[in-house]
């Protein structure tokens, strides 16, 4: 098993930054790709952006591209999501999912693990 725990949302103006966290406990972080994934009320939940295990690999998806950037500390059994520049339409429930494979993937169905997830509020 693999808890997740994500922080670091809240309230921001558009234009502005926020650094998502999430900590991961259980099973040996290193050995998990990592994503990031948000729901907007009333949407699908998708892809923000992902990392392998080792963190020599990172997609993100085109509506962030340049303005959100995933990393990842092994040491710290830690990824973190740094959004810029942050729009309204980045309103969402954002969470961090584990998946069980050293490449990650784009669909959340290859993600073991999720955390609760964390509240974003973009005003404009």
């Amino acid at each position: 098993q693999v808890q997740l725990v994500e922080s670091g949302g809240g309230l921001v103006q558009a234009g502005g930054s926020l650094r998502l966290s999430c900590a991961a406990s259980g099973r040996t972080f290193s050995n998990y790709a990592m994503g990031w994934f948000r729901q907007a009320l009333g949407k699908e939940r998708e892809i923000v952006a992902a990392i392998s295990s080792s963190g020599d690999s990172t997609f993100s998806a085109n509506s962030v591209k340049g303005r959100f950037t995933i990393s990842r500390d092994n040491a710290k059994n830690t990824v973190y999501l740094q959004m810029n520049s942050l729009k309204p339409e980045d309103t969402a429930v954002y969470y961090c999912a584990a998946s069980g494979s050293s490449y990650y993937y784009l669909s959340g169905m290859g993600y073991d693990y999720w955390g609760q997830g964390t509240q974003v509020t973009v005003s404009s």
